[in-house]
């Protein structure tokens, strides 16, 4: 990566990105992530669809994952520890017995570089020391956002290793169609292009199962509403207190395809999101209790957003039968994400 154009870390900054369709995204430094997101409805009105906070200060002491960046490893870690080239890494537990969103102190709080910017685009890095959490080596990450004309926010993702790692990034921006503290999400109607999800124990950790969607609540392959099943007399349902599963794409590779499409009927917003990632994680909301008191004043309670986070499999360094996370010495891990919001 070039030294020129980066902010000192440690100093809080935002950069706004609009487009001429009257959308606009504000990203900052601190953990990389979207701070607010205007889309217009289909009479033209604006609302801000991303949960957070009014100031940028308020981030540094709220809710850990608003719109970040999640790393080195999205979603969860078995016991926090696993095994690579015959040797076994313990990291850091904060999920109970597990390993969360990459541990504590990591890519979701820290300061990234600013390397460059402009009204379309904003590309930060971060450098990940050898043992950071407990991951091997020294991991470099660029991080792109760029928004288009066409309403897409496109997320590029690139990470290089000098030694042998495991790595899956996601973002992890809370979503309301209707705008940010105007209710549950119940009544969003999605479609998840997923043939089979990954069921979990009631820790959320994967047994190493596919499982077929069809007859289940998880059969979102034409839109349901979110609300419409999810208190169903269902074991995972249970375990997540809602949706917080990992759906495996209907793909061959790591082409760029289709993940999931939302409405809001309403507002009539639309929101598709394309990834070249194997999974999508679909997070309802469940753990909102009221207690973040975001923009405008309002409180974000149970099911007030979702999250729809392209990523790789969950616990998969345990699990020989997913897809492999490892980053080798030479190789660039690269992954490409975007939100888009067709036009009204």
């Amino acid at each position: 990566m070039s030294d020129t154009k980066r902010t000192l870390p440690g100093a809080l900054k935002s950069y706004a990105l609009t487009n001429s369709n009257g959308i606009s995204v504000e990203v900052a430094n601190y953990g990389a992530r979207i701070i607010s997101l205007l889309v217009p409805d289909k009479n033209g009105k604006l609302a801000d669809v991303v949960l957070g906070y009014d100031s940028l200060e308020e981030y540094l002491k709220g809710n850990l994952y608003f719109g970040v960046t999640i790393g080195r490893y999205s979603n969860r870690i078995a016991k926090g520890k696993f095994s690579l080239n015959g040797k076994e890494y313990q990291l850091a537990k904060n999920n109970e017995e597990n390993s969360l969103h990459g541990g504590v102190n990591t890519f979701h709080n820290a300061f990234w570089e600013t390397i460059s910017s402009d009204d379309a685009s904003v590309t930060f890095g971060y450098l990940s020391p050898d043992g950071e959490e407990g991951f091997p080596g020294n991991l470099n990450v660029s991080l792109r956002y760029s928004l288009t004309n066409d309403n897409e926010i496109i997320i590029e993702y690139k990470a290089t290793t000098d030694q042998e790692t495991v790595i899956s990034l996601t973002h992890h921006s809370f979503f309301n169609l209707a705008g940010a503290g105007h209710g549950d999400v119940l009544d969003h109607e999605i479609l998840i292009n997923a043939d089979k999800f990954i069921p979990v124990d009631e820790t959320l950790i994967p047994f190493g199962e596919l499982r077929n969607v069809k007859g289940t609540p998880f059969d979102f392959r034409t839109p349901f509403k979110i609300g419409q099943r999810i208190n169903n007399n269902d074991e995972q349902l249970k375990f997540g207190i809602g949706y917080d599963h990992t759906y495996v794409l209907n793909k061959m590779g790591n082409e760029l395809s289709l993940a999931a499409t939302v409405k809001e009927p309403a507002s009539g917003r639309v929101m598709e999101v394309l990834t070249t990632e194997p999974g999508l994680q679909f997070y309802s909301g469940n753990f909102l209790d009221g207690s973040d008191v975001g923009k405008q004043g309002k409180s974000y309670a149970s099911r007030s957003a979702f999250c729809l986070e392209a990523q790789h499999f969950p616990d998969s360094p345990n699990q020989p039968r997913f897809p492999t996370t490892v980053l080798k010495l030479g190789e660039v891990y690269a992954q490409k994400t975007i939100y888009k919001f067709p036009r009204n």
